[in-house]
């Protein structure tokens, strides 16, 4: 992968690693690729899992999916998504994403941003009791209501 960026003390942000891969309770992750400022995941969501309300301080993010129905749900606004649309998840938007239908979701997710890790995940609600007791606070400051 080739990216074209001055701002060399960025790289020093991003802790995946290629093949770097985690379970998690609604399904799976997996890097694919890294670079100067940005990240390629493949994530597979089982049927009707859902991963937890959330915001990044840090990165933005374009979901493609590959296979499966999922349902969106970004700044308050629902979207049903099928496998070869996408949508764009600025920073600090309130985003989640759900696997509709019988079949597991998979899609591909490009992060960019300064700091790429797990560390840049906010919770907002959770199916799995995974909030941490700032997640309410955490959500006023960037300006958002529950």
């Amino acid at each position: 992968m080739s990216v074209l960026n001055t701002d060399h003390r960025s790289a020093s942000n991003i802790r995946y690693a290629i093949g770097q891969r985690d379970t998690r309770p609604w399904g799976t992750w997996e890097v694919l690729a890294t670079g100067e400022r940005c990240s390629v995941k493949r994530i597979h969501v089982l049927p009707g899992e859902r991963l937890s309300l959330q915001y990044h301080q840090h990165r933005s993010e374009h979901w493609t999916i590959v296979q499966g129905l999922a349902e969106v749900e970004l700044d308050d606004v629902v979207h049903q998504l099928r496998a070869g649309n996408y949508v764009h998840i600025p920073v600090g938007a309130v985003h989640r994403v759900r696997a509709l239908g019988s079949e597991p979701l998979v899609f591909l997710e490009i992060q960019v941003g300064e700091v790429l890790d797990e560390n840049d995940i906010v919770r907002i609600s959770d199916d799995y009791g995974r909030l941490k007791p700032t997640a309410q606070k955490s959500l006023q400051s960037v300006g958002h209501v529950l």
